[in-house]
C-alpha cells in the first residue's frame, strides 16, 4: 500500500513532464488577426460614429450647435428639439405612420409578386421562360430614375396621386425579389416536391405549404431589404405626395429645414426618430432569420 501511494505522484509528475506543450500561434496568422480586427473596428467606428453624432445634435442648443458643431457634451443638454417635435408644430409622428404604413404595405406585395414570380421562374416549364428572366435581370441594369416620369403619368392616370398606393403600388414587382427568391428556390430540393406530386398536390399547393416554409431565410431578409428601402426613399415621395399631412418621414424630414435658417438640433432629433423603428425592426428581424436558418439546417 505504501509503495503503491508513493509510486502515484512519481507517475503523476512523470505524464505531466511527458505532456505535449500549448502550440503558439505562429506570428503571421497572429498579426493577419490582430489587423483583421483593426479594420473591422475602423470600419465600425465609421458605421457608429455618425449616429453618435447626429444623437449628441439632438440634444444641444441651436447656438451650442454653431459654436461648437462637434462637441462631445452638449452644454447645456436640452431637449428642446425633441419638445419641439412632440409639441405638434410639425405632423412628425403622422409621418411617422405614414411610413410605417407604406412600408408594410409594399413590403407584403413585394413578397406576394416576388414569391410567385420566382416559383413560376425556378420550378414551371414554360415556352419562353429564359427570355422572360434575361428581360427581368436587364431591367437590374436600368437606373431608377428613368422610370420616374412613366410611373408618375400611371399614377397620375389612375388617381392615385397624394395616395398611399402612389408610394407602394410602383414598386411592388421589383426584379431584384423575383431574382433573389429565384436564386434561393432553385437551392431547395426538388425531391420533396416531387414526392408531393406523387401524393396529388398541386403546383399552388406546393408552393405554399412546402416552398414558403422552407424560404423563410430567405422571405426574411427580402422582407428587411424592401422595407427599407421604401422607408428611407426621398425621392419618389416628393413628386406623388402633395398634402403635408400625407407625406411620409423622409420628405417631412426635409420640411424641417427652413429656406434662410435651419434648426440643426430639430432636423437631428427628427433623424434619430426616423431611426429607431428601424433599428428595432432590425434587431427583431435579424433574430428570426438566424432562428429560420438554424431550423432549415437542423430539418435538412
Amino acid at each position: 500500500m505504501s509503495s503503491a501511494t508513493v509510486s502515484a505522484p512519481a507517475v503523476a509528475s512523470e505524464r505531466s513532464s511527458t505532456a505535449p506543450a500549448p502550440r503558439r500561434r505562429p506570428r503571421g496568422i497572429a498579426a493577419r488577426t490582430a489587423g483583421l480586427y483593426a479594420v473591422l473596428a475602423f470600419v465600425a467606428l465609421a458605421i457608429i460614429l455618425p449616429l453618435v453624432w447626429i444623437l449628441i445634435t439632438s440634444f444641444k442648443t441651436d447656438g451650442d450647435v454653431i459654436s461648437n458643431p462637434y462637441g462631445v457634451v452638449p452644454d447645456p443638454v436640452s431637449t428642446e428639439a425633441y419638445g419641439t417635435l412632440a409639441s405638434g408644430q410639425q405632423p412628425i409622428f403622422l409621418w411617422l405612420l405614414n411610413s410605417f404604413a407604406a412600408a408594410t404595405l409594399q413590403t407584403v406585395l413585394i413578397l406576394v409578386t416576388a414569391s410567385l414570380g420566382a416559383y413560376a421562374l425556378a420550378r414551371l416549364e414554360f415556352r419562353g421562360k429564359k427570355i422572360v428572366f434575361g428581360v427581368i435581370i436587364g431591367t437590374l441594369l436600368v437606373p431608377p430614375v428613368i422610370f420616374l416620369i412613366p410611373n408618375y403619368l400611371i399614377v397620375q392616370n389612375l388617381g392615385w396621386l397624394d395616395t398611399i398606393w402612389a408610394i407602394t403600388v410602383p414598386g411592388a414587382a421589383g426584379a431584384f425579389g423575383i431574382f433573389f427568391l429565384r436564386q434561393f428556390f432553385i437551392g431547395l430540393p426538388s425531391e420533396i416536391e416531387e414526392a408531393a406530386r406523387i401524393d396529388g398536390a398541386g403546383d399552388l399547393r406546393i408552393f405554399a405549404q412546402i416552398v414558403l416554409p422552407l424560404s423563410r431565410p430567405a422571405l426574411a431578409t427580402l422582407a428587411i431589404l424592401s422595407f427599407l428601402a421604401n422607408w428611407n426613399d426621398f425621392l419618389w415621395p416628393i413628386y406623388v405626395l402633395l398634402s403635408p399631412e400625407n407625406l411620409t418621414l423622409q420628405p417631412g424630414l426635409s420640411q424641417l429645414q427652413g429656406a434662410y435658417s435651419t434648426h440643426f438640433s430639430i432636423v437631428m432629433a427628427g433623424a434619430v426618430i426616423a431611426s429607431v423603428p428601424v433599428l428595432i425592426l432590425f434587431a427583431i428581424a435579424q433574430k428570426q432569420i438566424v432562428e429560420s436558418v438554424a431550423s432549415s439546417a437542423v430539418k435538412g
